[in-house]
């Protein structure tokens, strides 16, 4: 595997361009060290493509497993890494803020490696049930494989609707699959195998126990740091610590804690109930702790 030579990057050009477009400001700090670290080493190869890309044959019988670090963020050319990091600023930006820097990085990492072992493991049993060496030999690079899997989280943190796969509207829910097919069907030198593993990945974190292990990880990490930190979302208003209840996930104890509204929303529901008080003459503006003593009330 060898990167085609350019006279200008205008893929990389083009990727600026959309950066500048949404706003360093808008961009989540993981995001936007994935996309860095993504185009550093794309300026700056730590080794040539050859050695770094991951196969049956250089990671499975040659041991070489630091090809499963290096294989995700090194790209072919700049269109590949145009692409990935459009896609990686949309499907990032999205799943971060829903899901917290912390736990985003982690999937980030894991999933980096795991879909990497996923590939060999796939390729390696084509290659014994088919009985064809030429499985062993094929080499892929690229963070598109992460990209599935993270499409696969996206459709499951935001169901419903549809997306545009070459003009067909499909349902969410089936376009992984979608895009899986009609890229290869296009594009025949992608890596239909490494794309499946990134799907199958995916799965394994929507529908088996990869997102308890990972949220199990991030509570420990949560537990070593001070009670009482507040955090800040990318729209500027306040979000409290979300605390650990008899073991429910997170996001479900900060719901139970809020009855499920933000501040504002806490704000103007104890507004209409002072409002509906009778024997209250003209209402007060309720305190932060009269509204969280309320919504615990509440349930």
């Amino acid at each position: 595997m060898q990167r085609r030579q350019r006279g200008v990057n205008t893929g990389l050009l083009l990727l600026f361009a959309q950066i500048y477009q949404f706003g360093l400001s808008n961009i989540p700090p993981v995001t936007l060290a994935t996309l860095g670290l993504n185009v550093y080493l794309f300026l700056n190869p730590l080794k040539h493509l050859h050695y770094v890309c991951i196969s049956v044959h250089e990671g499975y019988h040659r041991r070489d497993w630091q090809r499963l670090l290096l294989s995700p963020i090194h790209h072919a050319d700049d269109w590949h890494l145009y692409f990935n990091m459009v896609s990686l600023l949309w499907k990032g930006t999205k799943l971060e803020r829903r899901l917290g820097s912390v736990l985003f990085a982690l999937i980030i990492a894991v999933f980096s490696q795991l879909i990497g072992v996923v590939y060999v493991l796939l390729e390696l049993i084509l290659a014994e049930t088919m009985d064809d060496p030429s499985y062993r030999m094929q080499c892929a690079v690229g963070f598109s494989g992460v990209l599935f899997a993270l499409k696969v989280l996206n459709n499951h943190y935001f169901p419903g609707g549809a997306t545009n796969v070459f003009g067909i509207q499909v349902p969410n829910k089936y376009a992984c699959w979608a895009e899986l097919v009609a890229i290869h069907v296009l594009s025949p030198g992608t890596s239909f195998i490494g794309h499946l593993s990134g799907i199958l990945v995916g799965f394994l974190y929507t529908h088996g126990p990869l997102e308890t292990i990972l949220r199990n990880a991030v509570s420990i990490f949560a537990n070593d740091r001070p009670a009482r930190q507040e955090r800040y979302n990318y729209s500027g208003s306040a979000r409290y610590p979300e605390y650990q209840f008899q073991g429910n996930s997170t996001r479900g104890a900060y719901d139970m804690y809020t009855g499920g509204l933000n501040e504002e929303e806490q704000l103007q529901q104890a507004i209409r109930e002072s409002l509906n008080d009778p024997g209250h003459g003209v209402p007060r503006g309720p305190s932060l702790e009269e509204i969280r003593r309320r919504r615990l009330n509440r349930f």
